[in-house]
């Protein structure tokens, strides 16, 4: 530490290379202490091991009790105008084997002879004894300048104690350290995350090292003392509302699991390591009676990935806790900005309105998850808490807007990783998915996979949503991926048991018979095309039939196993997936589908008699009627057929606050017939008479619909986070994956089908049928899916002239309007190393 002078030298105020000065006898060396500590590490038969909380305790009190000895001894009491102090491991009633002894000697002014005097006789003892020590000498105002210029020796005298002599003066070096922190954290908190930073940058991430650093290492020790430091400057009450019951079993209990790990690190290497090397490992797992390396790794990476959310919640509660100067003192409390039924953004983050009951809305921890993912900005640790205290479960088969929710958050690539971490955290995602207890921190078996099991899926599904529009069930793609190897650590074949679990899973969530099944194999079968492609003769005839009857000859689950073979490649490791795997894959999956049928166009179910009616009646016409999801309305509008009908239809409904889910699109007798499916972003849906009037409207002309939907999507972006601890907002008009128009020959010779699939956005059906219209196309039907934030878009058109040239310049003007493709993901630059983790 930059406050002490560190290794054998004199008792001065600076460090000097000239060695000991002292004209008085040196004292005896500690050997006293030197053979207390070896009997402590030195078994003799019959007696029993200490374990490591005890041996710390043991460390603690022999090295208290030989300095408090030792003080007596030479003159330092109350009184004497001398104190000595602990500041790390000892500070913190924590000495391992191995650690420093660091401690100050204070003194209230004294002769610099007395003080140069007096040092000697407690350095010389423990220098000669080789105890490792750093030192230092100083009165109460110099070790508060050093505090006040140098952040690491601000953070190690908060955690001074006294040890013997004048208490009064330790008292005030302690009071006024901790005062001294508090008035001047505003200032220094930046700091204090740029040093946490570049010990990440340095150390990495235990939760994911093969040989973490505990101590430095993201998710370690050094972390939880940041905690505390900012407990003491009362930002965070640095417990990240963590409940016992939560993983991890809270943040103390972790801390504690890692400091056990490193205490027996020490007493087993014999070293002082804070970096845990693989051949240590099993030792140190039987010594705490943990298991073998591979559970060892399990509780390091759970104790790691709870203390980093407490080090996210921590620093984001602190930044938000600064006490404020200037103008800023006078601003009114934040906006709460509605992002969805029952959410807000609130301080940078997602929180729950006033007015959300979360004991009597199951769905809400859905809702709240997809908005995070959605807007890039994380969950309150409060809003987390609340959640997890009264938020009922859902029921079974889920409601269609809770799989609704669950999809836009497995939408949104990489964004859904913090706020499934943190549901997780929090006992929640467990919650929801039972059998993800089964992985969750189970270390990979092999020295191919960087992630833990439950790690590993989150980064499949993250990977998948970037593939969605390569696909026609873009919501099975990325549940596919999200469950795939949720059959490891069962002691069986992980694809067998993971397609049972698949089957109740997929009821769980409420998917028609045919999905469930469709979802079931895609896990049981999601190693078919690597193993067929890599392992088999593609040239003959019988590897691709194989593959064609093993999958029943379904275009469907052929293409998402194509793409879920990418993207769990992609989040296996670095270079898992390459051209030459991409290319055998793409050949097998080409000539299996050479022996399939071609794919079935989709059409229109056949209009109610009621409908045919009211068109044939003529006039504008709404209708609003429930489901059987108590948030999802049904929306018929019938209108005589004009340009630019349809658009003015779906914007009026975005700007009534309504979600687009589903719609289908028909005409009859000179009306449109249109059927929308629609969920209020907020409330209720509002009167019906009053969407009937901003129908007219829009459709004389009084509304102009696109403008207002543009003003809309510019007033709910979110606002930036108030600090850098967090990842910015995603951008609003941003998808995972590429959006794509697939063009099928229609019914006859004068028709052509559309296909869009893309990520949603604000009135995205309006945006897209004003292009189709304004190009002249005519929309003889629809059929619109919104499947959590993805759209696959069906419409059948009729071109004006040939078609051929319009095909292009609409398939430009549709590109135009839908969100663009997200940078893709780095996938070389993992955390870890390869081979078998330890952490």
């Amino acid at each position: 530490m930059p406050f002490h002078n560190g290794g054998r030298g004199p008792a001065s105020e600076e460090p000097s290379d000239a060695g000991p000065q002292s004209s008085h006898p040196t004292p005896a060396a500690a050997t006293d202490l030197v053979t207390a500590r070896k009997q402590l590490f030195t078994r003799s038969e019959g007696t029993k091991r200490i374990d490591a909380p005890g041996l710390r305790r043991v460390l603690v009190d022999l090295h208290d009790f030989w300095l408090t000895t030792k003080a007596a001894e030479i003159g330092i009491k109350p009184g004497s105008g001398f104190a000595i102090v602990a500041v790390g491991g000892l500070g913190r009633q924590e000495l391992l084997p191995h650690s420093d002894l660091d401690l100050i000697l204070l003194h209230d002014e004294m002769d610099p002879a007395v003080v140069a005097e007096v040092a000697d006789q407690i350095w010389y003892p423990l220098w000669d004894a080789h105890i490792k020590l750093d030192h230092s000498v100083r009165t109460v105002s110099q070790a508060l300048q050093v505090a006040a210029s140098d952040m690491t020796a601000a953070l190690g005298l908060l955690e001074a104690r006294h040890i013997a002599g004048d208490e009064d003066l330790s008292r005030l070096l302690i009071g006024g350290i901790r005062r001294q922190w508090r008035t001047d954290i505003r200032s220094r908190f930046p700091g204090l995350v740029d040093q946490a930073r570049d010990r990440w940058r340095r150390s990495g991430d235990i939760a994911h090292r093969a040989e973490p650093d505990l101590k430095y290492g993201r998710g370690g020790l050094r972390d939880v003392h940041m905690l505390d430091a900012l407990a003491i400057a009362q930002l965070t009450d640095g417990m990240a509302a963590l409940r016992p019951d939560s993983p991890g079993g809270g943040l103390r209990q972790a801390y504690t699991r890692l400091l056990d790990v490193r205490t027996e690190l020490h007493r087993i290497t014999g070293r002082p390591r804070e970096q845990l090397r693989a051949q240590d490992a099993d030792e140190i797992g039987a010594a705490l009676r943990i298991g073998d390396r591979f559970e060892l790794a399990r509780t390091i990476s759970d104790s790691a990935r709870t203390i980093s959310y407490a080090v996210d919640v921590g620093l984001r509660t602190s930044s938000n806790s600064l006490p404020r100067k200037g103008l800023s003192k006078l601003r009114r409390s934040p906006i709460r900005r509605p992002l969805d039924e029952g959410v807000v953004e609130h301080q940078g983050e997602v929180a729950l309105a006033r007015n959300a009951f979360p004991s009597k809305d199951p769905g809400l921890i859905l809702r709240v998850a997809a908005a995070s993912a959605r807007t890039g900005l994380p969950m309150a640790a409060s809003t987390l808490a609340r959640l997890a205290d009264f938020a009922p479960e859902l029921r079974e088969p889920w409601p269609a807007d809770a799989l609704s929710d669950l999809l836009v958050l497995l939408g949104s690539g990489e964004h859904m990783i913090g706020p499934i971490e943190a549901l997780d955290r929090t006992g929640l995602w467990g919650r929801l998915i039972p059998e993800w207890g089964a992985v969750r921190d189970l270390p990979p078996r092999d020295a191919m996979h960087t992630w833990t099991v439950d790690r590993h899926l989150v980064e499949t599904a993250a990977n998948a949503s970037a593939l969605t529009t390569r696909v026609s069930r873009p919501d099975l793609l990325v549940l596919g991926a999200l469950i795939h190897d949720l059959g490891k650590g069962r002691g069986a074949d992980h694809s067998v048991v993971g397609a049972e679990l698949a089957n109740q899973i997929g009821n769980r969530f409420g998917l028609w018979p045919e999905d469930v099944a469709t979802l079931s194999m895609m896990v049981r079968y999601h190693l078919l095309l690597p193993e067929m492609a890599t392992r088999r003769d593609l040239d003959d005839p019988a590897t691709v039939q194989s593959v064609v009857d093993t999958l029943g000859g379904s275009r469907v689950l052929l293409e998402l196993l194509s793409a879920l073979a990418e993207a769990d490649s992609l989040a296996t490791g670095p270079g898992v997936w390459g051209d030459w795997k991409a290319s055998l894959i793409g050949e097998l999956v080409r000539r299996c589908l050479r022996l399939m049928d071609g794919e079935e166009l989709s059409t229109p179910d056949p209009l109610t008699p009621e409908l045919i009616a009211l068109a044939e009646a003529g006039g504008i016409s709404v209708d609003l009627v429930n489901t059987d999801n108590p948030h999802t309305f049904a929306v018929t509008m019938i209108a005589p057929e004009q340009p630019g009908l349809l658009s003015r239809m779906a914007g009026v409904l975005s700007l009534r606050g309504l979600r687009l889910l589903g719609a289908v699109v028909q005409t009859h007798a000179g009306s449109a017939v249109n059927t929308f499916l629609v969920s209020p972003i907020f409330g209720d849906p509002g009167e019906v008479g009053l969407l009937r009037q901003q129908l007219i409207q829009a459709v004389e002309g009084g509304i102009d619909v696109i403008a207002r939907l543009d003003a809309k999507e510019r007033d709910s972006a979110p606002t930036a986070p108030p600090d850098g601890n967090v990842s910015p907002a995603v951008p609003a008009l941003f998808a995972q994956a590429p959006p794509k128009v697939i063009w099928f020959d229609g019914y006859d010779d004068n028709s052509v089908i559309l296909e869009l699939r893309a990520g949603d956005r604000v009135g995205l059906l309006a945006r897209v049928s004003a292009v189709l219209e304004d190009h002249g196309a005519n929309i003889t039907w629809a059929k619109v899916a919104t499947l959590g934030g993805s759209v696959v878009d069906s419409f059948c058109i009729r071109l004006p002239g040939d078609g051929s040239q319009t095909r292009d310049q609409l398939e430009e003007a549709i590109l135009a309007v839908v969100p663009p493709p997200a940078p893709p993901r780095e996938h070389d630059d993992k955390p870890g190393k390869s081979g078998v983790p330890i952490g």
